[in-house]
């Protein structure tokens, strides 16, 4: 199996760098911007070709949230142009192409957690370039995995739970936001739904293609998710005395960026085609040493 891995520095990317090396039965390349541009065409064309992956994966995504409101056509380049060129290269070498997307192309006014089938209302400039990426990829690349996921964290690159763990050292007290809803998502979680997916693919089985939720349970609100942090690194003798935690609203912290109130993603559909369970983001809390000692 033949796998092109693009955004390889990212939280993601270096999670299924991390993976395909233990395995032997996989040749790969995974390039970050500086090896492949993929807002470049020639680019992408000429790589994809080189290598003529099985699988490509774009783990490469414009993530800034709040930046995107200003940065329109950066986020655009990224999120939306770039997945349509890799998918119009894929197409032409017959790969399979794995997009990762994002629970931020909902409104987040649904009660219930989203499915698949749900309209899709983006609040925010991200949001719209995800979804914009998303439409792409689907009517360039016939065999098309879209995965959408939530709250990403790993021990690598900045992420919420990293970002708790360094505020616990200088914060006695933290407001975190309580009424926005999600299920937080382990990066090495996706890695392994995302290889499993195209060991699948590679070996001929059955495959439907289309769009597909993957993310964590139980979901929590941010607070929640804050407080299980503390709980977990306070167990494990990192912090020596948890901050205190007050729940705010929303409206209490503005940001550029409009976030859903609901993130809640329905993952039966992925269990249902492919076996793969939510991930565990609690068990992924077990040793958050690994999150201080990375980059």
């Amino acid at each position: 199996m033949k796998i092109l891995v693009t955004g390889s520095k990212g939280q993601l990317g270096q999670s299924l760098v991390r993976l395909l090396e233990a395995r032997n039965d996989v040749e790969f390349i995974a390039l970050d911007r500086d090896k492949l541009d993929i807002t470049n065409k020639q680019e992408v064309d000429s790589v994809v070709v080189a290598f003529s992956p099985d699988v490509v994966i774009n783990a490469a995504a414009y993530t800034a949230v709040d930046k995107a409101e200003s940065e329109t056509k950066l986020a655009a380049a990224i999120n939306r142009d770039g997945p349509s060129f890799l998918a119009e290269a894929a197409q032409k070498v017959g790969a399979a192409l794995l997009h990762i997307s994002t629970d931020y192309v909902f409104d987040g006014k649904n009660a219930e957690p989203y499915s698949e089938q749900d309209q899709t209302a983006p609040q925010s400039v991200y949001g719209q370039t995800k979804l914009e990426g998303e439409l792409a990829v689907a009517s360039a690349c016939e065999r098309h995995i879209i995965l959408r996921t939530a709250w990403v964290f790993s021990e690598y690159g900045n992420n919420f739970v990293k970002t708790m763990l360094r505020l616990a050292e200088t914060h006695d007290n933290l407001n975190i936001v309580g009424d926005q809803l999600g299920g937080p998502t382990y990066a090495l979680d996706i890695a392994k739904a995302l290889v499993l997916i195209s060991d699948q693919i590679t070996t001929g089985r059955d495959v439907e293609y289309g769009t597909y939720h993957f993310s964590g349970l139980p979901h929590v609100s941010w607070y929640e998710f804050a407080r299980a942090i503390f709980s977990a690194a306070e167990k494990q003798t990192l912090i020596a005395k948890r901050p205190v935690l007050k729940s705010i609203t929303t409206a209490e912290y503005p940001t550029a960026a409009t976030r859903p109130a609901n993130s809640k993603l329905n993952v039966q559909k992925i269990f249902n085609h492919f076996e793969i369970e939510a991930s565990d983001w609690q068990r992924a809390l077990n040793d958050l040493s690994a999150y201080q000692n990375n980059g």
